[in-house]
């Protein structure tokens, strides 16, 4: 049997309200080895740390598959076997895709991305986390993996993306990190500004949008059996109570829904 790491990336995660401790809990049920790197990320940045610091975690692994995971994803216990068996069925494949659901409310999510996070170092050590816009994606040989040339598989990664933090925490992170984006780019793209303001409602503004698209309804005793607790105590100041008032504001629009459709099931 293959043996298999996981690595993410904490910094200050208390004061980020990320759900870390549930984080390792379910990588620590899944993984032979769970590597944590960027305990010291500056808070003023460029972008160019992502693949510094990814391609670390990734090296520092010491197994034959790794899986890059950020601190707000999350494997159903369910799926563990799953995870193992593919790793034996691709074997002679570079890497594996898996859809990310993504969730702002816990009754809502849509597939939003397909991500290529399992990684086989054993029979490809040359693979790079380097790509894409972001600096950050799989590459081997120069080359994007993505699920247009390497193995995918319907196991899905539950993201929660910023449920757990409030307007001030998101504010501060979205203007921190579009500084970074500024400082290496020379523009601050869709993420607002500097101030926290600008970027909470540019933040925001993006959010409206893609709530729409998450058509697929959920109920707490369908998620991760690790965070579900987390859940559970949500309170109103956090984005993932009711997404600051979209979940009553906003239903899904029915148009989008063959297109989530697709991307779930083909």
């Amino acid at each position: 049997m293959s043996s298999f790491s996981i690595f993410t990336t904490m910094t200050n995660p208390e004061d980020r309200n990320d759900p870390w401790q549930e984080s390792l809990n379910c990588y620590e049920s899944l993984a032979d080895e769970v590597v944590v790197v960027g305990n010291d990320w500056p808070y003023e940045f460029d972008w160019g740390i992502f693949n510094k610091i990814y391609q670390n975690g990734f090296d520092k692994c010491s197994t034959d598959w790794v899986m890059r995971m950020d601190l707000d994803y999350f494997i159903h216990e369910n799926d563990i076997p799953k995870i193992r068996s593919s790793l034996e069925k691709y074997s002679e494949f570079p890497a594996i895709v898996l859809p990310q659901y993504q969730f702002f409310t816990l009754n809502r999510y849509q597939i939003k991305t397909k991500l290529c996070l399992l990684l086989n170092k054993k029979k490809f050590p040359e693979i790079k986390l380097n790509g894409g816009t972001d600096r950050m994606l799989a590459t081997l040989n120069g080359e994007l993996l993505t699920y247009k040339n390497v193995p995918q598989v319907r196991i899905p990664i539950w993201q929660y993306d910023s449920m757990f933090r409030t307007k001030r925490i998101i504010g501060e992170d979205r203007a921190r990190f579009a500084r970074a984006w500024h400082r290496t780019f020379g523009d601050y793209g869709d993420r607002g500004g500097e101030d926290p303001n600008i970027a909470f409602d540019a933040w925001f503004s993006m959010i409206k949008k893609r709530y729409a698209k998450h058509v697929f309804k959920s109920k707490i005793s369908n998620h991760p059996e690790f965070i579900r607790s987390k859940l559970e105590s949500l309170n109103d100041e956090q984005f993932g109570f009711s997404a600051f008032g979209l979940k009553e504001s906003s239903a899904f629009e029915y148009f989008e829904l063959p297109r989530e459709l697709k991307k779930k099931y083909f």
